[in-house]
């Protein structure tokens, strides 16, 4: 009995000397407690229940320790009695942009200017707001923050046809000052449906939160990582375009994202749930349900909270999100690509052309149903219109060289018009050049070839040369270059060289032959 009673004396010096070291030696609370080797939260509460009785260490040193534990316990019994503020209220203010409790605290006290001092309106707002869930402690500014996920538990669609089923992922959304949620059944959790989710989700809201909060599914995160995650480009391209910023929650922190995890629980008790027993023949089906209950949902009223999740928005979250874009954000992809010696980069079979400097280079590639742009070093240099004629060439003129362009400019007729101002045999060569080929372009070297052994030869000599080509069916570059360089043309006579008629007793005609059938007959 003796001892306990010691216990008790040396608990109540650990409390003077609390007293001595805060309101004589005025030492703060982090050196009371080391000295003392008590919590600094004890220390303070000691240390602010004397200063606001306005006691001093004499004044301590004058009452034995009974009297001391009565005036720390008629304290507390007080503090009970001063007016409470509506700590719902209170808690619902604090989530609006630039509200402070010191502001809700000055508006208490104008109110009641008998109640509680700045540290216990503080102390107390933070002991009721730990009775409330998990979920619903945390507190979010307006327009701050949305969480997204996917529930992970699916919904059967069943094929009138087939009979086939497939299963439904159920995406989820959720603001994080009003618990204002979105939900939708997808197909699968590809990249396209998350984005789209995405954008449904804004349009459904009205607006973009500040920052995106996701979970490390490969939709939104190429590479995981504590510090420095990769997003998705195509994910991060349409948060570019909303304006909002993606954070990839911690790996294995449900608490990073705990607003969504509320509320994919929320939509599994409320929605789903209650959709168990029925049968769904199609997406759009489930999604009209879904809908439905979805609204009744965010019109439920909190359980300890004024109000709901829809009236919540409309109070104090609707107008604090960012406003929606003029134009809604078209789905696109990226892919990276090497540029080719011909200076086209290949996309599904096609070949688009970028500038002829860029050959060997690596660009990357952002292509939409309609459109394909071309990005280098994160600038886009060009784009084109999307063309699904696997094979071909989609070639803007100004990314060729200046020998291309002008290669470009040769048509047939125009290299045929060249070949008429050397003479009619030249033309003549170049035309049934172009005409042999399947396509007039694949001779197109050949012809150029002809036309300029006229600056070598003169062109008087080339349209011999070519007259003489002609004679021979030898209709090509070498043939013409050969006759030129062996002086063939010089000694050609056009016209077919007139023999002599020679008439000798030993040379027999075509009337012979013809006698000598009749007698094999007869």
């Amino acid at each position: 009995m003796a001892k306990r009673k010691q216990g008790q004396e040396l608990s109540m010096r650990k409390i003077r000397e609390i007293l001595r070291l805060g309101l004589q030696c005025g030492l703060s609370n982090r050196e009371i407690s080391r000295s003392c080797n008590v919590s600094r939260s004890t220390v303070g509460k000691y240390i602010d229940t004397a200063q606001k009785v306005n006691m001093t260490y004499l004044d301590t040193a004058k009452i034995d320790n009974r009297q001391l534990k009565e005036i720390f316990k008629q304290k507390r019994i007080r503090a009970t009695s001063k007016p409470q503020p509506d700590w719902a209220y209170i808690h619902q203010e604090k989530k609006k942009k630039g509200v402070t409790l010191t502001l809700l605290w000055q508006e208490y006290k104008d109110i009641h200017p008998e109640g509680y001092q700045s540290t216990q309106f503080c102390e107390h707002y933070h002991r009721w707001r730990k009775k409330l869930k998990v979920s619903l402690r945390q507190t979010y500014k307006a327009g701050e923050k949305m969480f997204v996920d996917y529930t992970g538990q699916t919904v059967p669609i069943h094929n009138r046809v087939t009979g086939k089923i497939t299963e439904a992922s159920i995406f989820v959304a959720a603001l994080g000052a009003s618990n204002y949620t979105y939900a939708e059944a997808q197909p699968d959790e590809t990249l396209g449906n998350w984005i789209g989710g995405h954008v449904r989700t804004f349009e459904y809201f009205g607006g973009v939160a500040k920052t995106t909060i996701i979970d490390n599914l490969k939709s939104g995160v190429t590479k995981a990582c504590r510090y420095e995650p990769d997003i998705n480009p195509a994910y991060n391209d349409m948060a570019l375009h909303y304006g909002t910023a993606v954070i990839p929650a911690r790996i294995r922190k449900p608490q990073d994202k705990a607003k969504v995890e509320n509320a994919v629980q929320v939509v599994s008790r409320w929605i789903l749930a209650k959709l168990r027993k029925r049968k769904f023949f199609s997406l759009g089906e489930l999604n009209q349900a879904i809908r439905e209950l979805l609204t009744n949902m965010n019109n439920k009223p909190f359980q300890k909270l004024p109000g709901s999740r829809l009236s919540v928005f409309n109070d104090i979250e609707r107008a604090a999100l960012l406003p929606l874009p003029q134009y809604r954000y078209q789905f696109a992809q990226w892919k990276k690509a090497k540029v080719n010696i011909d200076y086209h980069v290949e996309l599904f079979g096609h070949y688009y052309s970028v500038p002829y400097a860029l050959v060997s280079h690596q660009v990357e590639i952002r292509y939409t149903k309609n459109t394909v742009e071309i990005f280098h070093k994160g600038k886009r240099i060009t784009s084109h219109r999307r063309s699904d004629y696997k094979g071909q060439h989609t070639t803007i003129r100004e990314h060729m060289p200046e020998s291309h362009r002008r290669y470009l400019e040769w048509t047939p007729s125009r290299i045929i018009n060249w070949a008429k101002q050397t003479g009619s045999s030249t033309a003549e060569i170049v035309e049934i050049i172009m005409t042999v080929r399947k396509h007039p372009e694949q001779g197109y070297r050949s012809c150029l070839g002809i036309l300029r052994l006229a600056k070598k030869y003169s062109p008087q000599r080339l349209e011999a040369a070519c007259k003489r080509a002609l004679s021979f069916n030898a209709y090509s570059y070498k043939s013409v270059r050969s006759i030129l360089e062996k002086g063939l043309d010089q000694n050609f006579v056009s016209e077919p060289y007139a023999y002599p008629e020679i008439n000798h007793e030993n040379i027999r005609g075509s009337r012979y032959f013809h006698n000598q059938k009749e007698v094999d007959i007869c």
